[in-house]
């Protein structure tokens, strides 16, 4: 007579329920995982690096290869910084410049995006992708064109200042001869250009991202307003505004970060870091850690402190954001 054994109880079979929502729950973090090792090892190792020059004094090459010895100066170089009135001037000419384009880039991308929006499908892929252009140009590319637009001698805007009678020209603007004019020099009129040329290359993104929010707006709520008899302004700020005021806050935090870090186009245009009269964070870092004689050092506590302001910009924003939440 034959005896039935039980088959052993396997091990998936003995998992408890809790113990395989651990491992669901595990499993994000472990997909995760390759990714947080490279964004640690491209951003976050190079930013402790610099966080641990500011607080040394780095006036020589050999020493970033470790020829010689790091001086220890504790706050040293923020001090230095915090106290010069210079860094005061730079940090505002740096304020105002971003609140002035992300402004201007805000307003424009968005009245481009309630434009396509208004467009047919294949009149949207074309214009959609003619803006593009601009925001896909490299900004080097990009600044190297409008630099040869306001050239003195032979760009186009110079061009266009000497094809006016001289009569007008004369009673306009006080000259009449615009050749060898140079759009650079004055401080103003070189912030004016600059600011085109970031917003030139900005708005179309800001564009693009309303027009995919618009999407998501029940065009129903757009139709109830009209035959309430609410115009265009109302329509936008009642129901578009209020709908998109998550996907505008993204918008304006990334534009105040993008447009506090702009490098690029001012070396461009000022054609180097002579004229400190025009000096913001980003370039006032560059130029007083690599020009002679340089100041590592006090190029990392700027590049340190710069970081600290867009951290505290991203902060009020998230806490903005979790406050309208919990509102909800």
């Amino acid at each position: 007579m034959t005896t039935l054994t039980e088959a052993p109880e396997t091990s998936a079979a003995r998992e408890t329920p809790a113990r395989r929502r651990r491992r669901v729950d595990r499993l994000p973090y472990l997909l995760l995982l390759p990714c947080l090792v490279i964004i640690a090892v491209l951003l976050l190792w190079p930013l402790g690096q610099v966080v641990a020059m500011s607080f040394f004094r780095l006036n020589n090459v050999r020493q970033l290869r470790g020829d010689r010895e790091w001086p220890w100066v504790g706050l040293g170089n923020y001090t230095d910084i915090l106290g010069d009135p210079f860094f005061w001037t730079v940090l505002r000419n740096t304020v105002l410049f971003a609140a002035a384009n992300v402004a201007l880039t805000m307003v424009l991308g968005t009245l481009v995006g309630l434009l396509l929006n208004r467009l047919g499908k294949r009149m949207v892929a074309f214009v959609a992708s003619c803006v593009m252009l601009a925001w896909a140009t490299p900004a080097l590319t990009g600044t190297i064109v409008w630099k040869w637009i306001f050239d003195d001698t032979s760009g186009l805007v110079t061009w266009l200042f000497n094809a006016l009678p001289d009569g007008l020209s004369q009673a306009l603007f006080g000259r009449s001869e615009w050749t060898g004019y140079g759009w650079f020099n004055s401080p103003l009129l070189f912030f004016a250009i600059l600011t085109l040329v970031v917003v030139w290359h900005s708005f179309p993104f800001i564009a693009v991202s309303v027009l995919a929010g618009l999407k998501s707006v029940p065009s129903e709520l757009h139709e109830a307003a009209r035959v309430d008899g609410a115009g265009p302004w109302k329509v936008f700020w009642q129901i578009t505004f209020p709908l998109l005021r998550p996907v505008f806050g993204i918008l304006v935090v990334l534009s105040t970060i993008w447009d506090f870090k702009v490098f690029t186009q001012y070396y461009v245009l000022a054609g180097g870091t002579q004229d400190r009269s025009t000096f913001m964070l980003s370039v006032y870092s560059y130029a007083e850690a690599f020009s002679p004689p340089p100041k590592y050092g006090l190029g990392a506590a700027i590049a340190v402190i710069l970081t600290l302001i867009l951290l505290v910009v991203t902060g009020v924003y998230v806490r903005m954001v979790l406050k309208q939440e919990e509102d909800a």
